[in-house]
């Protein structure tokens, strides 16, 4: 059982009276159990994953498309974020089921776990879609995911997920009608220590309503939202215990009808062993594009804004372990164009976020 809270220290610069800081607090409660040694279930296990999120919303001063902290949440509720069941099939495959987050196996890559946006978690594009988002944080759907793996060369793993996200804690609770259809999502790479190559589809089975386009009416156009992506991450240098530089790079592409987003990329790299003597130093960089779709670029127009063809988000952080229980990391993020009009006045996030683990 671990136990791990994380405190965000956030300033929003943007001039004038518009300066405010903030103060954000995810608290999670994670429990694996094998449940051959419990129960006799051979080839079993299970994962719970608790999670009470509180504080101030940076966003709402910064007015990012893509978000400034990847703890910052609309609500605040105890949630159960993930219960899952996993059964091993054989030697290589493996099947779960149960309430699970999306973002912890399809468009990740663990060089870019250390940055705070959210846009360097799952890709904005598929972030925003689904009627009330995908299932990632803060809130997940019924899953069933099936992965295989050959030895240890690469994998494939696909999943059916819940349309609708919503678990235990959230106002409406889960979901049991699937009247928002399914997500599905696959992906493929080659992956050894050092080197990771990848790339995803999703697909959802219903039409949700368009961003941007309605009838004669008002009512918006119904449309099917998919997309792919693609993840690169190569260790340049170094190795395991040693001073190492990880570069990654990735980019998506969506139908672009349902949000904001036609696509995006992301690149940076990660420094680990930053300093020699502190095994746990680690500093990284990244850059992230989130491409707005010709329809949302219309919209600004129609109001008198001029848009831009992206938002970018530039952002260096830093973290090091200074206690077994405590972990400091200072960032620093600026964000131009923001919202998707071009020059607009870029926003300064200074942050400093605290993680203290039990």
């Amino acid at each position: 059982m671990h136990l791990v809270e994380t405190i965000d220290i956030a300033s929003v610069a943007r001039g004038g009276d518009r300066d405010r800081t903030f103060v954000l607090d995810d608290t999670d409660l994670t429990a694996d159990a094998d449940l051959a040694r419990l129960v006799g279930w051979q080839g079993a296990k299970a994962h719970v994953h608790v999670m009470s999120t509180m504080g101030g919303r940076p966003n709402d001063v910064a007015a990012t498309l893509q978000g400034v902290d990847n703890i910052e949440v609309a609500s605040h509720h105890l949630r159960l974020f993930e219960a899952w069941v996993e059964q091993r099939i054989g030697r290589h495959t493996t099947l779960r089921t149960g309430a699970y987050d999306l973002n912890s196996e399809f468009y990740a890559n663990g060089s870019a776990g250390l940055l705070i946006s959210p846009s360097f978690g799952a890709g904005s594009e598929l972030a925003a879609s689904g009627p009330n988002g995908p299932s990632i944080f803060p809130s997940t759907a019924l899953t069933v995911r099936v992965e295989h793996r050959f030895d240890h060369l690469g994998y494939v793993r696909a999943a059916v997920l819940n349309a609708a996200a919503g678990c235990l804690g959230d106002p409406h609770g889960i979901d049991f009608s699937f009247r928002h259809g399914l997500l599905l999502a696959g992906e493929a790479g080659v992956e050894r220590p050092g080197l990771k190559i990848a790339g995803g589809y999703w697909h959802y089975t219903k039409r949700h309503n368009d961003y941007t386009q309605v009838n004669v009416d008002g009512v918006p156009l119904q449309r099917v939202d998919h997309g792919g992506y693609a993840i690169i991450e190569l260790q340049l240098v170094g190795g395991e215990g040693k001073r190492s530089l990880t570069a990654f790079g990735r980019a998506g592409v969506s139908g672009g009808a349902a949000t904001p987003f036609q696509g995006g990329w992301q690149a940076g790299f990660l420094i680990e062993r930053l300093v020699a003597r502190r095994p746990d130093s680690q500093a990284s960089f990244g850059m992230s594009r989130g491409v707005t779709t010709p329809g949302y670029r219309a919209m600004l127009l129609d109001e008198g804004t001029r848009p831009s063809r992206a938002e970018t988000t530039f952002e260096l952080t830093y973290s090091d372990r200074l206690a077994k229980w405590l972990t400091v990391q200072p960032d620093l993020q600026f964000i131009a164009d923001r919202g998707g009009v071009e020059k607009a006045r870029g926003v300064v996030v200074g942050m400093l976020r605290l993680t203290i683990a039990i």
